[in-house]
């Protein structure tokens, strides 16, 4: 069970999903949040220790103003949800990205969850907020040279926003790119590609990836 340590979601089609069936974009994302609850669980059964999800990228800031307005507000009520289960359950959450583009509210929220869970060790969540893999290189690269440390790929990789190696990379949504999410990251990763839109994945069909991934390691191997 431990061959799938590190499982990295791009969770693309909230508003293709909402459009198609006639709602608001808001619903889309808000059917999302329900689904990425699922594949926690799906990923606790299934022993995964490390899940990373593109909640919001750099450049979803240039979105409209309303849409990232909600997008906060129920990135906030996660949190909140966050602090009463995820300790609970024997969760972490730790945040990635360039968190100074965020409200101080929310900074100190977040900081609060991360603080209360981090003795949590069944599954850690890894939450991509105002996040680009580019950028995110760009700063640990800052950091290396603030350091005064020899700039070579050792200290880069410790400086980054998250130091570790994905194994399974999934992109849902039908479309194949990996939209600047842990490009350091997925050196090596195995990448899947999803038609169905987010918030219809299902947990069978999450499942149904990890198996195949499993199956293809044991075949191969590495």
């Amino acid at each position: 069970m431990n061959d799938l340590k590190h499982l990295a979601i791009v969770m693309d089609g909230n508003r293709r999903w909402a459009k198609a069936k006639g709602f608001l974009a808001k619903l889309g994302y808000s059917q999302g949040v329900k689904t990425m609850q699922k594949l926690m669980e799906a990923c606790v059964e299934e022993g995964v220790s490390n899940l990373s999800l593109f909640a919001f990228s750099t450049e979803n800031w240039n979105r409209p103003k309303d849409e990232i307005e909600f997008i906060f507000e129920l990135l906030d009520r996660c949190l909140n949800e966050a602090l009463e289960k995820f300790e609970k359950n024997n969760v972490r959450l730790r945040a990635i990205g360039d968190l100074t583009r965020l409200d101080q509210v929310l900074r100190d929220k977040i900081a609060l969850v991360e603080e209360t869970t981090k003795h949590c060790d069944k599954l850690c969540v890894n939450l991509a907020i105002s996040y680009g893999a580019k950028d995110e290189i760009v700063r640990a690269t800052r950091r290396v040279i603030e350091k005064g440390l020899e700039i070579n790929e050792k200290n880069i990789s410790d400086n980054l926003d998250l130091p570790l190696d994905v194994d399974l990379m999934l992109r849902v949504g039908n479309a194949k790119r990996l939209s600047n999410f842990l490009l350091w990251q997925c050196a090596y990763a195995e990448i899947y590609f999803s038609e169905t839109l987010f918030p219809s994945l299902t947990k069978r069909e999450f499942k149904k990836i990890i198996k195949e991934y499993r199956k293809r390691e044991r075949t191969f191997g590495r």
